[in-house]
């Protein structure tokens, strides 16, 4: 039920934050949310970031009901920009994160969150270090690795 959703990301250069900020508007698009760019915080995949960009987003007129952070450190960073200005997570706003890090489920309340194959990716790059050592003419392959969503109590439906 949200209509409202903001995304606090990283710096533009990285292809990640690229492909996270593509994702969301094709997400908005998708559920038939017109793009907003007051709503599009960018920084560093910092906390310090997070607290800066969730100020911002809360102290707006018309604030959005939900955020979506580019990793967990920067929705932690938006939880503490909620308590800050007395707001509570998820009855005031809804938090999503990206990376599902093990904090991400002790947080009060637990951070709803995607969960990226981090010990695959590492396996992975390890493999593809080792065989072009092997053979530095060997071909580049592309490695899709799935994400999943994994949901906690950082999210609830709009207050209306």
């Amino acid at each position: 039920g949200h209509r409202r959703i903001a995304i606090v990301n990283g710096q533009q250069e990285m292809l990640c934050s690229r492909a996270r900020l593509s994702g969301y508007r094709s997400a908005l698009d998708e559920a038939g949310i017109p793009f907003d760019s007051t709503l599009v915080d960018a920084g560093f995949f910092h906390y310090e970031d997070g607290v800066v960009a969730g100020t911002r987003l809360l102290t707006m007129a018309d604030r959005p009901t939900a955020i979506f952070a580019g990793n967990d450190l920067q929705a932690f960073g938006v939880y503490e920009a909620a308590r800050l200005l007395g707001l509570v997570v998820p009855d005031d706003i809804s938090v999503v994160g990206y990376d599902d890090v093990p904090s991400a489920s002790w947080m009060g309340p637990g951070l709803t969150t995607v969960r990226q194959p981090l010990i695959e990716m590492a396996e992975q790059a390890t493999r593809l270090v080792l065989a072009l050592r092997d053979d530095p003419h060997r071909k580049l392959v592309r490695i899709d690795l799935a994400t999943s969503l994994v949901v906690r109590t950082s999210t609830a439906p709009p207050r209306v």
